[in-house]
């Protein structure tokens, strides 16, 4: 299976990702999908040539804890297409950094798996009923050091990992992207220390990357960034500028795939547009693809399928296929 064919499958799962839910109601093209397509059902309905074509690890503690948040499930093809390791792809749930789980990732990922080009990995994080900022971040930089300090071990490439989210998710590959180099988000979880937790791509489905600059009802003392951060945003300033991917920008970070619907109503899609020009101001590679009125997710659309997969195959299959960045009109509800 082409690359191509299974981004096509990505999207569908990410089509009924985990928005960040409202401290007000969403209007009905707002709210989050339900029904047979959701994501949490996915995994019950893979096809028997997806089943038999991956080896499911799953409940991996990466923090040498007994916390079932603190765990991640692998996903790895039997059968390589490369004469190489396969590259990983890890996935991270959103949910409003309250909701949301790592077990979402196996119908999202288990395609691309199958393909036998990639290695996937869904990772689980403390959620905010149990710990505030940077617990999360923490958790995900563990993950990500335990994936490379066990490559060898599952048989992936760890010099190759890409990091895909959606929603507050979005914002944890972001913040993986653009902080690894800032000590105090390491944190001390897990015993791969001496292993790095930079990844080499991210893409990134409408996540927040300026917490100080969200207003309205995210600043309500009951949003899920007031939750997030001990406080509400103009309490918290500085713990949210720690918490925003925009304020932690240098040259050094890896490429970056944004995807963020214009008519979102629940991260504004100028939050995209300030973390693309941070990172190209900075010197890295950032590309912005708008959905043209699309909301908060749902973006499944062939010529955003073809983007996505030669943004994979430039920088964890060494391609050199161009991105465009024009905007892409969203599909009706109904397609």
């Amino acid at each position: 299976m082409k690359v191509a064919a299974v981004v096509a499958v990505l999207l569908m799962g990410l089509a009924s990702g985990s928005p960040i839910p409202a401290a007000q109601p969403a209007a009905a093209d707002e709210r989050p999908a339900s029904g047979p397509r959701s994501a949490s059902r996915r995994p019950q309905r893979l096809g028997d040539a997806i089943r038999e074509a991956i080896r499911i690890v799953p409940n991996l503690p990466y923090a040498e804890t007994d916390n079932p948040r603190q765990r991640l499930d692998l996903f790895l093809p039997k059968h390589s297409a490369t004469d190489s390791r396969p590259p990983l792809l890890v996935f991270i749930h959103g949910g409003g950094w309250q909701k949301g789980d790592r077990r979402s990732g196996l119908g999202i990922l288990a395609p691309l798996v199958a393909s036998g080009q990639y290695a996937g990995a869904s990772i689980g994080y403390r959620l905010t009923d149990e710990a505030r900022w940077p617990a999360q971040i923490h958790d995900c930089k563990a993950a990500i050091r335990w994936l490379r300090g066990n490559a060898d071990r599952h048989g992936f490439n760890a010099d190759r990992i890409a990091v895909i989210g959606t929603s507050a998710g979005g914002h944890l590959v972001a913040m993986l992207g653009t902080s690894g180099g800032v000590p105090e988000l390491e944190g001390e979880l897990g015993r791969f220390a001496d292993q790095s937790s930079r990844v080499d791509c991210v893409i990134d489905f409408f996540g927040p990357s300026d917490l100080t600059t969200m207003d309205g009802w995210h600043d309500s003392p009951d949003s899920p960034e007031a939750r997030l951060l001990g406080g509400t945003i103009s309490e918290k300033q500085a713990i949210a500028r720690e918490a925003s991917p925009v304020h932690s920008v240098t040259s050094d970070d890896p490429p970056f795939l944004i995807i963020h619907g214009t008519a979102d109503r629940v991260v504004p899609f100028d939050q995209s547009v300030e973390l693309q020009r941070k990172l190209e101001n900075a010197g890295a590679t950032a590309l912005l693809i708008p959905i043209q009125g699309g909301g908060h997710g749902r973006f499944r659309n062939q010529e955003l399928e073809r983007r996505i997969s030669a943004f994979l195959e430039n920088h964890l299959h060494g391609g050199n296929r161009p991105v465009a960045i024009e905007p892409i009109a969203a599909l009706p509800r109904n397609r």
